[in-house]
């Protein structure tokens, strides 16, 4: 599952109780930290759908960002079901968005991605999932470092969202960019012909109407 937990790491390192394998396990969890952090991108055809699972226990939190990347009007039916299929969010159009849910319940949690409303484009769309495992506090975990270790792993999922959500961003500007350029080619190759044909037909027409002149 994608639903992995930083936090659980953290009280993994809470209980160890030699420091050299504390320093070995902070080693472990940053980079977790950064390949957790890695989006996944699909490909959404015309008509279609594509849904992922989380199975998560009570009070377990889940976060899900994405962003459309390309195709279309750049936006994305999404919604999100828990394991008795009730609709817990849902949201229609959207080009980014970020939700974030707590499990009430054990079991599947379903997220899908909706580009149905398309009749020809598909759409290319970017989505993290983050998550945390709820550990019960049994009061044995008193180390100072636990908040820190908690607004760590916030900072650094949210930072790797925010990067990757520039990527795209500057993705689809480079493409806007590079579409408007060729347009323009094109405009400009089309003018240079016209203004060709435009000025071949005066010389033409002024040296026929010359011409009939001597004539006459």
């Amino acid at each position: 599952s994608t639903v992995e937990n930083l936090i659980s790491l953290a009280w993994s390192f809470f209980s160890l109780q030699n420091s050299n394998m504390r320093f070995l396990l902070v080693i472990f969890t940053f980079l977790s930290a950064i390949c957790l952090a890695t989006a996944h991108t699909i490909t959404i055809p015309a008509h279609g759908r594509e849904c992922f699972f989380e199975d998560l226990k009570t009070d377990d939190k889940m976060t899900i960002t994405f962003q459309v990347g390309d195709g279309g009007h750049l936006d994305i039916d999404f919604w999100i079901q828990d394991p008795s299929d009730f609709m817990l969010e849902h949201a229609e159009k959207q080009t980014t968005g970020t939700y974030s849910l707590t499990a009430t319940r054990v079991g599947r949690y379903t997220y899908c991605f909706s580009n149905e409303m398309s009749t020809v484009t598909e759409k290319s769309v970017s989505f993290n999932v983050h998550g945390v495992v709820n550990v019960p506090d049994d009061g044995s975990h008193t180390d100072p470092l636990d908040k820190e270790i908690r607004e760590l792993a916030d900072g650094l999922a949210a930072i790797k969202d925010e990067q990757e959500y520039i990527v795209i961003r500057e993705q689809r500007h480079r493409d806007t960019a590079e579409s408007t350029n060729d347009r323009v080619k094109w405009w400009s190759i089309f003018q240079f012909f016209v203004l060709f044909a435009v000025c071949f037909w005066q010389v033409f027409y002024l040296k026929r109407f010359f011409e009939v002149k001597r004539v006459v």
